[in-house]
């Protein structure tokens, strides 16, 4: 163990003086006493550890900005363009019959875009132009 807590490191050469005063009788009071006191220091360690980064999310709710989400949905991530590849096929079929290849390269050239814009949505670089605040121009009064 290296010197990362002094303090932790102290309790322990007390608890292996306090072995070689008492004797191995008492080992394994001292032993479960020693296993307490490094339980309590685990506990508080990882009591700040979630107190901060509740904190942080918090925070970056305060801010607007959307929590970073740990695991999205299926229907979240793929729903939008599951829905516009079924809804590609009636619109192909229209565009075809309407302007022949033609109709049919503009509807494709829709749903890719559209497909595209909701993508680029979620980016974070169109969440960090949102998030901006407005500068005042020298124009206004």
């Amino acid at each position: 163990m290296e010197a990362r807590d002094p303090e932790l490191k102290k309790e322990l050469d007390a608890t292996l003086q306090a072995r070689r005063e008492l004797g191995p009788e008492y080992e394994s009071a001292l032993i479960e006493s020693f296993l307490e006191k490094l339980d309590q220091r685990l506990d508080h360690t990882t009591d700040r550890r979630v107190r901060r980064q509740l904190a942080e999310q918090q925070m970056v709710v305060a801010r607007g900005a959307r929590p970073p989400s740990t695991e999205e949905s299926f229907a979240e991530r793929y729903g939008f363009g599951i829905i516009s590849l079924v809804l590609a096929i009636p619109l192909s079929a229209i565009a075809v019959v309407q302007a022949d290849f033609a109709g049919l390269c503009v509807a494709w050239l829709g749903i890719v875009g559209v497909n595209v814009a909701h993508v680029a949505d979620g980016m974070p670089w169109s969440r960090r132009r949102a998030d901006r605040p407005k500068q005042s121009s020298d124009w206004e009064d």
